[in-house]
């Protein structure tokens, strides 16, 4: 299995936004969608703003492949949904502490969005 360097970890975490463009069943890849991403130890995780209604959600979750792009690191990904309590605990923490300078009407929706969270994993 691929791993993050650090490198890369550092200037993902260390971003305001990713790119995300997930691959359609088609084999193209969706335009890119600036979302957020936050960092749990050496995992990255990302959540639809929008929900399980989001659009590039849905394309991610069928096909759990696309390409990210952000702090000048540009890679193919796998999406790996994440269901455990504990981890989206962190998450939810990390957006908090991120981003919480945005205010609640922009995390909250995050925080609430749990059953979207997708594990980021190089390919």
């Amino acid at each position: 299995m691929t791993t993050w360097t650090s490198d890369d970890l550092n200037r993902i975490a260390e971003a305001d936004e990713l790119e995300m463009a997930p691959r359609r069943g088609d084999g193209t890849l969706r335009g890119p969608v600036p979302i957020w991403v936050v960092r749990d130890g050496d995992d990255l995780y990302v959540r639809s703003f929008r929900g399980t209604d989001g659009g590039w959600w849905r394309t991610a979750r069928a096909s759990h492949e696309g390409h990210i792009r952000s702090g000048g690191v540009d890679k193919d990904v796998t999406f790996v949904e994440v269901a455990d309590s504990e981890i989206n605990d962190r998450v939810d923490t990390a957006y908090r502490t991120k981003y919480g300078r945005f205010g609640g009407a922009y995390v909250g929706p995050m925080v609430a969005a749990r059953s979207t969270t997708l594990k980021l994993v190089p390919r």
